[in-house]
């Protein structure tokens, strides 16, 4: 039997997508996300550090280094392979679901 990753929230699959590119800070990952949609999510700031704190615990995401701007620290954080695992099969998951909705509504347009 295979291993079945839980589906994941909007927000953490496109906090995963945005990581894909390589690590990111906060305010980059709120952007990326934002971009890939076109402006249709925007990921609150409380929102993102939570879903990365739940994330960093399951093992999806780790800190990867910080940097100082402004004086202010500024953490990265990158994909972890179980978190590239986790969104890949997400993605299958979503693609063979709009699948299904998409035959049939073919169908029923090709019987009108």
């Amino acid at each position: 039997m295979t291993k079945r990753s839980p589906s994941l929230t909007e927000s953490q699959y496109f906090i995963l997508a945005a990581l894909q590119e390589g690590p990111l800070h906060g305010y980059g990952i709120i952007k990326a996300a934002e971009q890939v949609t076109d402006g249709r999510l925007t990921i609150a700031v409380g929102t993102l550090y939570g879903a990365l704190d739940r994330m960093e615990r399951s093992g999806w995401v780790a800190a990867d280094h910080e940097e100082i701007v402004d004086g202010r620290a500024r953490r990265y954080y990158r994909l972890t392979e179980d978190g590239d695992s986790t969104l890949r099969q997400e993605a299958l998951r979503m693609q063979k679901a709009a699948a299904v909705v998409i035959g049939r509504t073919s169908l029923r347009a090709a019987r009108a």
